[in-house]
């Protein structure tokens, strides 16, 4: 059983501190769609009975992470059983679910897409992958455009506490996106990502780390746990960063939940210190969105 505080009450001093804490999951992922369906639930469960108002799951993770089996996992909203256990389980517990990601099937296409359930149990929010992680990397070639659409929109998401910026794995590579999310006031880029074995222990931290120095926010990762079995493996080390930069919280490689506060003072403190958005050159560039 979990014992979860009133969601109410929960919420109202939440907005009136300014503060939340944010719960990321790292959570083992198998080739049984009902078990990890079941096993994100009682995750979250746990999650918000630590006090957590915003919970971010990893990428694909009702499904392994092979692209040959996107099709086969995708499934359509409202009607499919992963967001139905979304929304279901975000107006159960009051919290804000970050749904990670999972495959979308809309028409013909299918998308790597991340979900967002408010405390109502209502859609806040969907984004769909925009870079598509095709690489040939040494000993690894993966290839998601085989079966996998690109998304085309950046996604804020107001959580009433805070704003959330969306990025699903590679597209945190782009610099650009989370530059677009920063200006459009996002406070925390959160990243359902599934870095691997070559490119988590070279890029995972450096690269979760910049985009929050760069762009003054916080940036939270969600990896699925390490299973070295998989065709796949994943990195783990789901981490929280904050506006300078630092790791407040980060796990191993194993089924995980690490629990940091947001406080949105520190970002207002690290943008007077040190006001990058402020000193831009937009008299001699700019970025706008097309």
């Amino acid at each position: 059983m979990y014992i979860v505080i009133d969601k109410h009450a929960k919420w109202e001093m939440v907005l009136l501190m300014g503060k939340c804490k944010l719960a990321v999951c790292q959570i083992n992922v198998t080739a049984d769609k009902r078990f990890n369906i079941n096993n994100a639930r009682d995750v979250v469960f746990r999650a918000a009975s630590q006090g957590a108002q915003i919970v971010l799951l990893p990428e694909m993770f009702n499904c392994p992470y092979e692209t040959s089996l996107f099709p086969d996992y995708a499934e359509s909203y409202p009607d499919g059983e992963t967001v139905q256990m979304l929304s279901r389980v975000a107006a159960e517990l009051g919290i804000v679910l970050v749904g990670g990601s999972i495959p979308e099937r809309d028409g013909d296409i299918v998308y790597n897409t991340c979900f967002v359930f408010g405390q109502q149990g209502g859609l806040l929010g969907r984004h769909r992958k925009m870079h598509l992680f095709d690489v040939d990397l040494p000993d690894l070639n993966v290839q998601e455009s085989s079966t996998l659409g690109p998304g085309r929109d950046f996604t804020v998401v107001d959580a009433g506490i805070c704003k959330i910026g969306v990025m699903i794995c590679f597209d945190v590579r782009f610099p650009e996106l989370a530059r677009l999310l920063a200006l459009a006031g996002v406070d925390m880029l959160l990243i359902p990502a599934a870095f691997n074995m070559v490119t988590g222990p070279a890029h995972w931290d450096l690269t979760m780390r910049m985009r929050a120095v760069d762009n003054q926010v916080y940036v939270a990762a969600a990896s699925p746990a390490r299973d070295e079995q998989a065709e796949y493996v994943t990195y783990g080390h789901s981490m929280v960063v904050d506006p300078w930069g630092t790791v407040v919280a980060q796990a191993g490689t194993g089924e995980e939940i690490i629990v940091a506060e947001v406080n949105l003072e520190t970002i207002r403190e690290v943008r007077e210190r040190l006001p990058l958005l402020a000193q831009r050159r937009t008299d001699l560039y700019d970025l706008c969105k097309k």
